[in-house]
């Protein structure tokens, strides 16, 4: 069943060769990392710029990429970990600075409507009305940010479905099973994407379980998180994240294996020497025989 969500609004279209693209803004994690931004993947596919997840640092990469505010179409969160939503805040204030009036959607799992209202009701309330009654006082009035950014708790299933784009939401398993947590205390989800003949899971920190199997079957690019090497799974708290938490590189390259994944795209990255990430690559390989890519931040592929 299809939820009652607002639509995927086209700004303008695009000027791209007819495939996806996927361009990796932040490839890091809570950990604060100078080679690496809070984890935001930007996906454009059927004229579309869509962008999931929005973690420190989103707004100034989409500047680095040549990426306009103006020219988002959606953004879709898969959790509501801070370093996943740490940049949303100065997302939507700078789009709105800059003069953004066209509509632009934020889906998210349950709680992402109360996470954007307060934004713009608590946190930037002050800064809201400033800027407000200062562009009245110099004639030129502006819509309060609400009346621009809408936020939307989804459900799973089909958010989008047309001739060009098809864009599915599903559950995934980041620690709220194993840490005893209810669906209306924690939810993340993952989604797929199809556009352009191509067709891609964005997966967010999932390990295996509930629909991830569904979203990334068969999939020609699956973003997933690796957040430690097997090398780094020293300790017993390292193998229970890993395992139940957030994927390592061993458990993503067995979800590719499993799920027929055509392309590995690794993401979600802790700071590690050079010497863990070639390791990384060694040991996925030995599990999944598709093409692996190690994310860095600003990597654009095209799928």
């Amino acid at each position: 069943m299809r939820p009652a969500v607002g639509p995927v609004r086209r700004c303008r279209p695009l000027l791209h060769s007819p495939t996806m693209r996927i361009t990796l803004l932040g490839t890091g994690g809570p950990r604060p990392d100078p080679a690496r931004q809070g984890p935001a993947t930007l996906v454009e596919t059927a004229g579309l710029r869509l962008l999931f997840d929005a973690g420190r640092g989103v707004t100034t990469q989409l500047a680095r990429v040549d990426v306009s505010l103006h020219d988002l179409d959606a953004v879709f969160l898969t959790h509501h970990h801070f370093d996943h939503i740490g940049g949303l805040g100065d997302l939507l204030m700078s789009a709105w600075n800059l003069g953004r009036t066209r509509p632009l959607n934020v889906y998210g799992p349950k709680g992402t409507r109360r996470i954007v209202a307060t934004f713009f009701e608590q946190v930037y309330a002050a800064d809201i009305r400033f800027r407000m009654k200062e562009a009245e006082h110099l004639g030129a009035p502006i819509p309060h940010p609400s009346e621009t950014f809408r936020a939307y708790d989804i459900k799973t299933g089909v958010i989008e479905s047309s001739e060009t784009l098809r864009l599915e939401a599903g559950r995934i398993e980041h620690g709220g099973h194993v840490l005893g947590l209810a669906t209306d205390e924690w939810s993340a989800v993952g989604y797929r994407i199809e556009g352009d003949g191509r067709s891609a899971c964005i997966a967010g920190d999932a390990v295996a379980g509930l629909d991830l199997e569904v979203l990334a079957r068969s999939v020609d690019a699956l973003v997933i998180c690796a957040y430690l090497s097997g090398d780094e799974m020293v300790h017993d708290a390292d193998r229970f994240l890993s395992d139940h938490v957030l994927a390592g590189g061993p458990q993503a390259a067995r979800i590719a294996a499993d799920t027929g994944a055509k392309q590995l795209i690794l993401t979600h990255l802790r700071q590690k020497p050079y010497e863990l990430i070639e390791a990384m690559a060694r040991e996925v390989r030995d599990v999944y025989d598709g093409d692996v890519i190690i994310g860095q931040d600003l990597l654009a592929i095209d799928v």
